[in-house]
């Protein structure tokens, strides 16, 4: 199964991400928009894992006790890629979200996951391959208090990519 921890957001929440993309889309020539279902925060990227790697991804998450915690989106941003950008709703920063990233990381690594080194960078992705003349920029912020984290599955169903909860761990 190819797995990832992640914050996945309320109503209103995804509301507002699914304007940001669809902004994005009409002034874009082309790119592939993320579904509204599968707006989500990564916290860890685990990729394929079999049974074992799996309980302990679970086991991990239920080891890292943390609190609710704020999440507020505060600009659109992009990563240069040849072909097409991957454009994102940026997350502003703040010590618990790292805090609860190096937990998730930490035990993970602990159980012999290899993860990405480079610097966690939160955000929602909103397209892939996009190619638009929009600039990056700050936006109104909004977003939610945070109390849950779930292991999600990520699949193709139907030809449509599909991010499944398996496991959830409640903060507080």
């Amino acid at each position: 199964m190819r797995l990832f921890i992640a914050i996945n957001f309320n109503g209103e929440t995804r509301s507002r991400l699914l304007a940001l993309r669809d902004e994005l889309r009409s002034h874009s020539e082309r790119g592939r928009f993320s579904l509204p279902e599968n707006l989500h925060l990564t916290l860890a990227f685990l990729g394929e894992c079999d049974e074992r790697q799996t309980t302990a991804a679970k086991t991990s998450m239920d080891e890292a006790v943390f609190d609710p915690l704020e999440v507020d989106v505060d600009c659109i941003g992009r990563f240069k890629r040849d072909g097409g950008d991957i454009w994102w709703a940026g997350v502003r920063e703040n010590k618990a979200l790292l805090d609860l990233h190096q937990k998730l990381t930490s035990g993970l690594c602990s159980r012999g996951f290899s993860l990405e080194k480079r610097k966690y960078n939160p955000h929602i992705t909103l397209g892939r391959e996009v190619v638009t003349e929009t600039l990056s920029r700050p936006i109104e912020p909004f977003g939610e208090t945070v109390s849950r984290i779930d292991l999600m599955k990520s699949e193709r169903l139907g030809g449509k990519l599909t991010y499944t909860s398996i496991h959830q761990k409640a903060g507080g």
